[in-house]
């Protein structure tokens, strides 16, 4: 049931639309509301052959495999805690509920919602002074103090790592010979770019707002307006080329031939920075580093193991969160004692 409204949660949230409004679920292909008898945990989705019952639309998979996986966790949750402290049971299931929907919004777009990570730095405080017993010490206060201290160290540890690797790896740079063909188009309030068939969100290009995207032209056209051999500087809503600037609010669509191709590039989107925070105020801030360790060396391994079966798309970006979610998960089930297990190896290590 409750991996049935996190489902809510990750279809409405990046979407802006309210979590409690309207109350019931809906079809998102018929928008029609969803009868209570449509709507069973897991059953529902098999008997219905993961359609929608009204129209008749494909469900996503990711709606059973989102109620199936928080069973598991919440199980997971209580036969950790269940036999020592079972009232952390509670901030326990609260944290992978919020991991789950971190998860599954990070994978389908690429963006961490506030709402779950400034909401779990608030509820892990929350829980810390409630149940001190979270942060292993019988004060209120002094949970309260572990549970800021791992907020801080999970925001600024990550912090220094996007803002540094920004100022070293801020720029993907990208030689075509011979020229490929590219069109950037705008319909509406939205903008696209196509480079060489590869479709490029363009107001995620500019995350901050004052990113650049530089192009060398071997020729192309503007609006029906001819050009030749020119460099063209791009800001979100505007276009320098050859001396004259262009309002792209009041263009419609640019096709050329690229010789090169500048990207502006995050190393890390600061909702996986704001996801550590929360992860520290829930865990501490041994539980920071554990993660971080843990949720690289995940990605890493897939990253290599993606590159070994098959080609990754030159301009594609790669989610952390769910990398973060693994690890935080992890030290949930098994971090202290592998925490333990380093130190002393390497307490053993310098006496020998």
């Amino acid at each position: 049931m409750v991996g049935s409204f996190l489902n809510v949660c990750i279809y409405r949230l990046p979407l802006g639309l309210s979590v409690g409004n309207p109350v019931r679920s809906f079809c998102p292909g018929c928008e029609r509301t969803i009868p209570w008898y449509q709507n069973i945990p897991v059953l529902s989705w098999l008997l219905l052959g993961g359609r929608c019952g009204g129209c008749r639309n494909k469900i996503s998979p990711r709606y059973l495999v989102v109620e199936i996986l928080t069973a598991l966790l919440f199980a997971g949750v209580a036969a950790r805690f269940v036999g020592s402290t079972p009232l952390l049971i509670v901030p326990g299931v609260c944290f992978v509920s919020l991991l789950v929907v971190a998860t599954f919004v990070d994978l389908e777009h690429l963006i961490i919602p506030d709402e779950v990570t400034w909401g779990g730095v608030g509820a892990g405080i929350v829980f810390a002074f409630l149940l001190p017993e979270l942060h292993a010490t019988g004060s209120r206060f002094e949970a309260l103090g572990w549970a800021a201290l791992g907020a801080s160290v999970g925001y600024g540890t990550l912090w220094l790592v996007a803002e540094g690797g920004r100022l070293v790896f801020g720029k993907s740079r990208f030689a075509f010979d011979p020229p490929v063909e590219a069109v950037w188009t705008r319909t509406g309030e939205s903008a696209e770019l196509v480079v060489d068939g590869e479709v490029l969100d363009w107001s995620g290009l500019f995350p901050r707002g004052t990113e650049v995207v530089e192009m060398d032209f071997t020729d192309g056209d503007l609006d029906g307006t001819r050009f030749e051999a020119v460099r063209g500087i791009w800001s979100f809503e505007s276009l320098e080329m050859a001396g004259r600037l262009v309002d792209l609010n009041a263009a419609s669509r640019l096709a050329c031939r690229l010789r090169s191709l500048v990207l502006p590039r995050e190393v890390m989107g600061y909702g996986d920075v704001k996801l550590l925070a929360a992860i520290g105020a829930f865990n501490g801030w041994k539980a920071v580093f554990f993660t971080l360790m843990a949720g690289s060396c995940a990605g890493a391994a897939f990253g290599l193991a993606a590159l070994l079966v098959g080609r990754r798309a030159w301009s594609a970006k790669i989610p952390f969160g769910p990398y973060l979610a693994f690890g935080a998960l992890l030290w949930l089930a098994v971090g202290e004692e592998l925490w333990r297990m380093y130190w002393a190896v390497l307490s053993r290590a310098g006496a020998v």
